[in-house]
Formats: structure tokens, C-alpha cells, sequence
């Protein structure tokens, strides 16, 4: 006898809360993903456990941006307009001008 397996089609629920997901983590839901009921399933465990993707984790901190702004008065300098758009470049730019 040969064992074969049978897919399993995934439900309008699974692929409804995978596209919510693939949204929120601005990822793409594979096509082949979304025709194997166990193969979504797994696609799904893996994207819920991740952080999503917003525009207010890249900004600097208050703190950040009060002590850069004091850092810049005491150098008579501006703080770059694209360091307040990232606090990566926020920390860079405060280390080197401390």
C-alpha cells in the first residue's frame, strides 16, 4: 500500500487572520502557503510571535531628542532633521558630539 497524504484546504478564518498578519508584520503570504491547511498554520505560529513593524519603534525617545537638542545649544550646532526620524542616527549623533 502506498501512503498518501491529502492537503487539507485552510479555512476562510486561517487565511483571513494570516492576511491580518502579513499586514501588520508587512510581510507577503505566499500563494502555496494558503492552500495547505497544516503549512498555514505553521506560517501563521511563525508570524504572530513577531513584533510588528510601526513607525513609532524607529523614533527616538523624548529623552533622547531633550538631550540631543541640549547637546546641540551647548555646540552651537542643529541636530540633523533625520535624526529625529530615527533614533539610530539619534545615538549616533549624540555620541559624537558629547
Amino acid at each position: 500500500m502506498e501512503a498518501t497524504t491529502f492537503a487539507l484546504p485552510a479555512t476562510p478564518r486561517q487565511i483571513a487572520y494570516a492576511r491580518s498578519l502579513a499586514l501588520r508584520n508587512q510581510t507577503l503570504l505566499p500563494w502555496e502557503i494558503q492552500q495547505d491547511r497544516r503549512s498555514l498554520s505553521a506560517w501563521i505560529d511563525a508570524q504572530a510571535q513577531m513584533k510588528p513593524l510601526s513607525a513609532l519603534g524607529s523614533l527616538p525617545s523624548s529623552k533622547q531628542v531633550a538631550f540631543a537638542e541640549r547637546l546641540a545649544r551647548i555646540k552651537r550646532r542643529a541636530v540633523p532633521d533625520e535624526c529625529f526620524r530615527d533614533k539610530g542616527l539619534m545615538s549616533k549623533w549624540i555620541d559624537g558630539n558629547r
